[in-house]
């Protein structure tokens, strides 16, 4: 008897299993709740190599509403080489005839990170660098109510906590600038937004405006401040399967003392900025934009090519040209389920140095 081709199917059978599954993720389905699960490699100028993994899921909260918005929920973890590890859920709601929609982010994080001080100088410098470890708690939380078409208001809170330690000497401890190592900062506020968007975590066409007032009051921080923060995203087809993507977002922090931990970042999670290691160049404010040409291509495949800049900077009159960052790259995009992409995309920076960014969903 011939064993040989039903070892090798026997040993190969898992490939064959993960391929098979694969093939069919983006396959409609009849199911209330299409859920599938992905893992794989990863990698970001933060936390390095490692590996990520999300449990996705899209549903309807009234399925017989063929023109309501599919809402969404994502489980995700990664882990990398340099001792980072995240684990967190996040999901978009919206409600029946969508009258209300409420969106959430919780996540919990560990890592060692690098620190270069506040403001552009201290960033631009690398012999500025320095380490320390972070362990971080984020909750963002915000229900919003239709007031008219596309239009909806509501309330907001955000919770974070950041414990610091290891700070590899007094020189890196020294440009937080006296403030205290660990930071707890509580806000509530209220959001304006305006969404014509067709699908929130892939769009093809529509406009997105979102106004953030947040506040930090004295009475629940120990370092008090308030918080406007915009977005405004826009999308445009410009031939066959490509799409224009435009995103422009400010930041501003002010009234009062605001902890570095809170301060405006160039490059953060969601890739504003790719490339750059996330937090190396921070300030109370920030102003930056990005734009993104996207192809579709045969096979599940697509390609982005987008350019950006960003200015962070202490207030209005300090601002310098001269410190705009620029922000170029190519992405590759692998479509997961039905237009729910992941994506690699490597972006340039100032200093001409590559960096990789590893993720699901488009950048914005």
């Amino acid at each position: 008897m011939d064993t040989t081709n039903t070892q090798r199917s026997g040993v190969m059978q898992p490939v064959y299993w993960i391929l098979d599954y694969l093939s069919k993720t983006n396959k409609p389905t009849n199911k209330a709740f299409d859920g599938s699960f992905v893992v794989g490699p990863s990698y970001n100028n933060t936390s390095s190599f490692g590996i990520g993994g999300a449990y996705s899921g899209i549903y309807k909260w009234d399925p017989t509403d063929s023109l309501l918005m599919a809402s969404n929920v994502s489980l995700f973890f990664n882990a990398s080489i340099k001792g980072f590890f995240q684990i967190g859920l996040r999901g978009n709601n919206f409600m029946p005839n969508d009258r209300q929609r409420w969106n959430y982010k919780l996540t919990a994080q560990s890592l060692p990170l690098n620190f270069w001080g506040i403001g552009y100088e201290s960033a631009d410098l690398n012999e500025n660098k320095g380490k320390y470890h972070e362990l971080k708690l984020h909750f963002k939380f915000d229900y919003l109510f239709r007031i008219a078409r596309n239009l909806y208001v509501g309330p907001m809170t955000d919770l974070n906590y950041s414990h610091n330690y290891h700070f590899d000497s007094d020189e890196t401890l020294g440009r937080i600038q006296g403030q205290d190592k660990n930071i707890f900062s509580a806000g509530a506020g209220v959001i304006m937004q305006y969404d014509s968007r067709d699908f929130i975590l892939n769009a093809y066409r529509g406009n997105f405006i979102r106004l953030e007032q947040l506040f930090f009051p004295k009475f629940l921080n120990t370092y008090y401040f308030n918080r406007t923060e915009m977005t405004y995203d826009a999308y445009r087809k410009v031939w066959k399967r490509c799409i224009l993507a435009l995103d422009l977002h400010s930041q501003l922090n002010y009234g009062g003392t605001v902890p570095w931990t809170m301060l405006a970042l160039v490059g953060d999670e969601s890739c504003r900025m790719r490339g750059y290691y996330e937090g190396r160049y921070r300030d109370r404010n920030i102003i930056e934009g990005q734009l993104e040409l996207r192809q579709s291509l045969p096979y599940r495949l697509g390609v982005v090519l987008f350019a950006g800049c960003a200015n962070s900077f202490h207030d209005f009159d300090s601002i310098k040209w001269r410190h705009t960052l620029p922000n170029y790259g190519v992405g590759f995009r692998w479509e997961f389920k039905p237009r729910v992409n992941f994506r690699i995309d490597v972006g340039m920076t100032n200093k001409f140095k590559p960096g990789v960014c590893v993720n699901m969903n488009e950048a914005f």
